[in-house]
């Protein structure tokens, strides 16, 4: 149960943050077929399969919900003030992903290099998106306090596709959001609904019923992906991985007051090495859960 609940917590760590999705974290880790075989039991038939599926992210939730609650709230005061820092933090988690995402998938990475093409077109579509979203900042100017009916549609979309990002190692969650421009407007209405501020809720169960929608058919095709055509899946999420470096560098752009990227005088290498030892510190921890 605690182990379960520990996956939870830090799969929302690194879901509440533009970098490393929490797909990535629980692959680096060894639950991440474990977790969409749940996710995929729970929507199914066999009633006792979805009966075992239900207590484990119930588990799972409840660790989940701790980091997340605690991200939000640290987040939400820090993020826009120390912008530079944290995206600094945040390549050096994604740039360490890499490595260990090859040597854990070395053996459907071997003798398949026809596949690097969906490499080429996993990094080109987040570079795409993150471009798109560029050009097109007005398009997803969310206000939760004054939605419109396509500001609804939006934001189911955004939970659809930000779900998606989730589950599927490379794209974090929060990097899709924030790639949508819904990321900080999210973190600061959770913020807001935390202190009761209730005129936030419609526009955060518009997000949530996204998600939910994203869910049940994002986890059914990534299993089926990963189980018939895993060297290519794995081939694509290295190149959503190498991607979503780009989105980190643009990420300062997506502010309510916009910030140049990141460049070599705005680069923190203290942050960046830090990065790198947190991921290196979750590898250390999966080796010594296995022993």
């Amino acid at each position: 149960m605690i182990l379960t609940m520990i996956h939870g917590f830090f799969m929302a760590l690194a879901d509440s943050v533009p970098g490393v999705s929490g797909g990535t974290i629980a692959f680096i880790m060894g639950f991440y077929e474990r977790f969409l075989t749940a996710l995929h039991q729970f929507f199914g038939k066999d009633k006792d399969k979805r009966r075992t599926a239900f207590f484990y992210l119930i588990k799972f939730a409840v660790g989940w919900s701790i980091g997340m609650g605690g991200s939000v709230l640290l987040l939400s005061h820090i993020f826009e003030a120390n912008i530079y820092f944290l995206s600094s933090l945040f390549l050096g988690l994604t740039v360490s992903a890499i490595p260990f995402i090859i040597y854990e998938e070395r053996s459907s990475l071997k003798g398949q290099y026809q596949c690097l093409i969906f490499t080429l077109l996993g990094a080109a579509a987040v570079i795409l998106l993150t471009a798109f979203r560029g050009d097109s900042a007005g398009i997803a100017a969310i206000d939760f306090q004054n939605l419109s009916v396509l500001g609804y549609g939006y934001l189911l979309l955004a939970g659809i596709l930000a779900i998606s990002a989730m589950l599927l190692p490379g794209v974090s969650g929060s990097t899709m959001l924030l790639i949508l421009g819904v990321y900080l407007p999210t973190i600061s209405a959770v913020r807001e609904l935390l202190h009761l501020q209730m005129q936030y809720l419609p526009g955060i169960l518009v997000l949530a019923a996204g998600v939910l929608i994203g869910i049940v058919f994002a986890s059914k095709l990534i299993r089926i992906g990963l189980r018939r055509f895993r060297s290519q899946m794995i081939y694509l999420i290295l190149g959503l991985l190498i991607g979503s470096l780009y989105a980190i560098i643009m990420g300062p752009t997506t502010l309510k007051v916009p910030q140049s990227p990141v460049s070599i005088d705005t680069f923190h290498i203290v942050a960046f090495l830090i990065g790198i030892a947190v991921l290196g510190g979750l590898e250390f921890v999966k080796r010594y859960l296995k022993d």
